[in-house]
């Protein structure tokens, strides 16, 4: 178990712990910053774990009976394997997860209430609908995997630290090295969702009986998750996307750079984290004060990133896309979310596309997805 530098007694609560079992071994981050679940647990996994099989195990998850025996059955070499999720619903509902409310704190926690709800439901084949199948094809903590397969990728980007989108980004590069993903349906968790630094301090999990979560979390949970989002879009350049199972979906990475005119700092900010690289026609744009504004934030090296337009040089891209930033509206910024998805399904070498106002010279269609599998940028 890891301690991230907490100051109300959770040390002390795990020391007593790990004294009276010795399987239990703990690590604390002595500060002062908050490393993030991103770091601590590959920290657990590198430096604490001594079997060849690890399992991403939250603090907010109760195990329910023979919940790792049923992952263990499809546990091999190059699979990772994770529980089905019982949870309240805090998050949309979804068919890879069972909804019903066995309370969000660990005071109120109904444990035989969930206990007789498995129960009631077995076989398994009762707790969920009749056309699934004993297991789907997905992927959400908890899961487990080997661990010579965790480190063979890097294990988590800490690009992503200390939280949000660092999951999606490792399921991503699982299945782009070829592991293939199984969700059981035999062995369930009762996850009772966001018992991390989520929710504004002392506000009240269940208001009134309804369990939602708009509106309720700390500032800093929106920020970071901000900066993630942003990160996320630079490495692999469109929004996190999966199927109704949770299992990744990852379109094409392309070498895309956009020649922009009349651009102000405002676009510049909503545009740089969509393309390789940005050329600015303008001279007078300061790109010295977003690059000052946004490192803090990233790991890239945005002085790399963002140019002055040097004519000749952008055609060293494989995709060069040129607009003036003027004419950028909320509508037509949606194609450039999903050019990826364009140039994959409809792109051609040596030719120019033209939508609203985006010219797209393609000079290559080489993808680099591929080189995103080990951690780092």
């Amino acid at each position: 178990m890891a301690d991230d530098f907490s100051d109300d007694g959770t040390w002390e609560w795990m020391k007593e712990i790990a004294e009276k079992d010795e399987n239990v071994k703990i690590y604390r981050n002595e500060g002062p910053e908050r490393l993030g679940h991103t770091i601590l647990y590959d920290t657990l996994i590198n430096d604490y774990a001594t079997n060849d099989i690890v399992m991403i195990f939250h603090s907010d998850m109760y195990a329910c009976p023979n919940m790792d025996i049923e992952m263990l059955k499809h546990l091999e070499p190059g699979v990772v394997v994770s529980a089905t999720r019982i949870e309240p619903p805090l998050h949309p509902d979804g068919p890879e997860k069972i909804l019903v409310d066995f309370g969000i704190e660990p005071e109120e926690f109904k444990e035989q209430e969930l206990m007789d709800f498995l129960d009631k439901k077995t076989p398994w084949t009762k707790v969920i609908p009749q056309d699934l199948k004993e297991t789907t094809e997905g992927i959400f903590a908890p899961w487990a995997i080997y661990k010579s397969d965790f480190q063979s990728i890097g294990g988590h980007d800490p690009l992503f630290a200390p939280q949000s989108k660092e999951d999606s980004d490792i399921f991503n590069r699982f299945v782009l090295n070829g592991y293939k993903l199984i969700q059981t349906w035999k062995g369930f968790v009762y996850h009772m969702t966001c018992r991390g630094s989520r929710f504004k301090d002392g506000a009240k999990r269940n208001p009134e009986g309804q369990v939602f979560m708009k509106n309720r979390e700390t500032d800093e949970w929106l920020q970071q998750n901000h900066r993630s989002t942003r990160n996320f879009i630079r490495k692999w350049g469109h929004y996190v996307k999966h199927d109704e199972m949770m299992k990744p979906i990852i379109p094409p990475k392309y070498d895309i750079c956009f020649v922009v005119d009349k651009c102000t700092l405002e676009i510049l900010e909503a545009l740089e984290p969509w393309c390789s690289r940005i050329y600015v026609e303008e001279p007078d744009i300061n790109i010295i004060d977003y690059i000052a504004k946004e490192q803090k934030n990233t790991l890239y090296n945005l002085q790399s990133r963002i140019w002055y337009n040097h004519g000749e040089a952008r055609l060293d891209h494989d995709i060069v896309v040129e607009f003036d930033a003027s004419k950028v509206t909320n509508d037509n910024f949606q194609f450039l979310t999903q050019l990826s998805e364009v140039l994959q399904d409809s792109g051609e070498v040596d030719e120019v596309m033209e939508y609203d106002i985006f010219e797209i010279v393609i000079n290559s269609l080489k993808t680099y997805e591929k080189d995103l599998i080990k951690c780092g940028v």
